[in-house]
């Protein structure tokens, strides 16, 4: 593999956005990282990086991105459908996971002190 496809942390190289995951767990990944796995799980290379950066910046992260319409980001340059439709299902999961947990932490006061320790 190219070295420009390595993805480098301290002194560790990962040929793969996977295996780096599988190593270090989900949240040692950069958002673009994770945005990429979503649209296009078999391949982080320069134009999957670009596409997540474009997306990013053109809709102001995370919080703008759930909030555009499918049609509008399937038409970003290397998107398309089918990877709008990964990136909404992800986007829908998250909502309905954080709502999930609102819940929980509304209903359930010893979770709330566990968590918010008040």
């Amino acid at each position: 593999m190219h070295p420009k496809h390595y993805k480098r942390m301290a002194n560790k190289r990962w040929s793969t956005v996977e295996e780096k995951l599988f190593e270090l767990g989900p949240s040692n990944l950069t958002d673009a990282e994770v945005i990429s796995l979503i649209i296009a799980p078999d391949s982080w290379n320069l134009s999957v990086e670009k596409t997540v950066a474009d997306l990013l910046s053109e809709f102001k992260g995370y919080k703008g991105l759930a909030n555009e319409p499918i049609d509008k980001i399937s038409k970003m340059k290397g998107m398309g459908n089918r990877k709008a439709i990964r990136l909404a299902a992800a986007m829908e999961f998250a909502k309905r996971w954080v709502g999930t947990a609102i819940n929980m932490l509304k209903n359930d006061s010893e979770l709330r002190l566990e968590v918010f320790g008040a």
